[in-house]
C-alpha cells in the first residue's frame, strides 16, 4: 500500500487502524504523513469511546435528552470524514475540535 492509502485506512475503524499501523511498522521508509494520521485516527477512536460512555451515562440519568444526545453521538463520524479528507489531500492538518490535543502524543 502507498502512503496515502495507509493514511486513509488509519481512520476506518480500529481494525483499519491496526492494519495501517502494521503496514507502517513493517515499511522500510517511515512516512511523517502516516505517523501523523495514525495519531489522529487513534485520537478520534479514543474520543469516540469516551464520548459514547459519557453519553450513555447521561441518557440513563436523563432519558428525555436521548434524541438530542444521539445527534451529538454522530460527532466522531464527522471527525472521521474530516480526517479522511485531510489524509486524501496528503495534508498534515489536525482533525477539528480534538486534533490539537492528540498532536505529538503518540510516537509511531
Amino acid at each position: 500500500m502507498n502512503v496515502k492509502t495507509i493514511s486513509i485506512v488509519s481512520y476506518i475503524t480500529i481494525i483499519g487502524w491496526v492494519i495501517a499501523y502494521f503496514q507502517h511498522k513493517n515499511s522500510e521508509q517511515k512516512s511523517a504523513l502516516v505517523s501523523y494520521h495514525l495519531g489522529q485516527g487513534l485520537g478520534v477512536f479514543i474520543f469516540s469511546v469516551v464520548l459514547n460512555i459519557g453519553l450513555s451515562i447521561v441518557i440513563r440519568v436523563i432519558p428525555s435528552l436521548g434524541s438530542l444526545l444521539a445527534l451529538i453521538g454522530l460527532l466522531p463520524l464527522v471527525l472521521i470524514i474530516f480526517g479522511v479528507i485531510a489524509a486524501s489531500n496528503e495534508a498534515l492538518s489536525p482533525v477539528p475540535l480534538i486534533g490539537k490535543i492528540f498532536e505529538g502524543k503518540f510516537n509511531f
